[in-house]
């Protein structure tokens, strides 16, 4: 049985799935997650097509380096693999790869060049392309005959109209590739497929992939021509631990003021900041709403303020807007957030359906509102597994 691996490493986690080809299209065999990789004891649940708990292990990696733990992890997985289905065949894996820069706008086979190409974005997504890459470099070293497959998180973006992508700097600055790329785009990819199997994917649609990591996107036709984050992932939203938008003179202040240097710039909009930041509790969604605390509430309240301005700004480049869709863990399962969101929305013609809201139900409009309201999950994994495969049939 041909099967297609694919890897999805965070900072202290690795997500797999494994996918068959099969006469009608892609079918999921297997979700494969390693949590806590940065800890002494990781997590490794195996999980059904449909998320249903298969089996859990607790594995010990005290002794293991902290750089050499997305390898290790990656080796369980195949390990894993091996021990329990020895009439699987891997004939490709599929890598999320956060920035793809200019050079990179479709799916592709990685080398020895395009690693080092892609080690070039780092300073541009520093929370997450190191470990996307060491993960490739792993499978080259333990699956060194099985094809790479390269998905990026900025393709989806790749084709947004020239004065969404531009900043207001020096020609010369933008024409080497400082201007807007956009991320979160396996995400979108995978919501816009949904809403064509639903009949409703031309509509003019703003999609809010909203977790720790937050963005939004203006898709028209198929096609994105807005979003929210822009040259880093750091740009948009107030995230769990990162900014967002923020005034640069705030961070001229800093170093001229403060003496701060560029390692505690980069820790204190990356890490420290965002819903963390404003709480001083926690960059868990979760976490501020079970916490009495006003500054958890002003944090909460600030997410959904800015969200609710962000979708506005997206609703002008789209000219109109038609559809709402939320989706990422918070987006898909915090009704409140939800709420808050769209009750700063009425004036977009928005009006929601408190009931369906609670229940998560997937349409969540009131009769008579001018704008249809989703919550539909993402599967970035079930969308790197279709691209690895057009690839290979291509």
């Amino acid at each position: 049985m041909d099967t297609i691996l694919t890897v999805n490493g965070g900072s202290s986690s690795l997500k797999c799935g494994l996918y068959t080809l099969k006469h009608d299209g892609l079918h999921c065999l297997y979700h494969l997650k390693l949590g806590n990789l940065l800890g002494d004891a990781a997590r490794f649940d195996i999980m059904d097509e449909v998320d249903a708990p298969l089996e859990h292990q607790d594995l010990d990696f005290s002794t293991i380096d902290l750089e050499q733990r997305h390898q290790a992890a990656l080796k369980h997985v195949l390990n894993w693999l091996d021990q329990h289905l020895s009439e699987v065949r891997l004939i490709a894996t599929g890598h999320r790869i956060v920035h793809g820069g200019d050079q990179y706008s479709a799916p592709i086979e990685i080398g020895d060049a395009e690693l080092e190409q892609l080690r070039r974005y780092i300073p541009l997504a520093p929370l997450h392309q190191p470990y996307n890459l060491r993960l490739l470099e792993a499978c080259g070293s333990l699956a060194p005959d099985i094809p790479r497959i390269g998905c990026f998180d900025t393709m989806f973006h790749s084709r947004q109209p020239r004065l969404e992508r531009l900043y207001a700097i020096p020609r010369e600055l933008s024409d080497a590739g400082v201007h807007k790329y956009g991320f979160h785009g396996l995400s979108y990819d995978y919501i816009q497929h949904q809403l064509q199997t639903r009949g409703c994917g031309q509509l003019n649609t703003v999609v809010c992939h909203l977790g720790a990591g937050a963005s939004m996107c203006a898709i028209k036709e198929g096609r994105s021509i807005a979003s929210s984050m822009g040259f880093t992932a750091v740009d948009g939203l107030p995230m769990g631990s990162r900014c967002g938008n923020l005034d640069p003179g705030v961070l001229l202040y800093l170093m001229r003021e403060q003496q701060m240097d560029l390692d505690q710039i980069e820790t204190l909009i990356y890490k420290q900041s965002g819903w963390l930041g404003v709480s001083g509790i926690s960059s868990d969604m979760i976490a501020l709403h079970q916490s009495d605390s006003p500054a958890a509430e002003e944090a909460i309240d600030l997410f959904c303020y800015r969200a609710a301005l962000e979708i506005g700004r997206l609703s002008a480049a789209l000219e109109g807007l038609e559809q709402l869709v939320f989706t990422g863990g918070v987006g898909e399962n915090d009704a409140d957030v939800r709420a808050r969101i769209l009750a700063r929305c009425s004036w977009l013609g928005v009006a929601i359906d408190s009931a369906a809201n609670a229940a998560h139900a997937e349409r969540i409009d009131a009769r008579g509102s001018q704008v249809q309201v989703r919550v539909i999950p993402t599967n970035e994994e079930a969308m790197i597994a279709q691209r690895v495969a057009e690839l290979l049939n291509s």
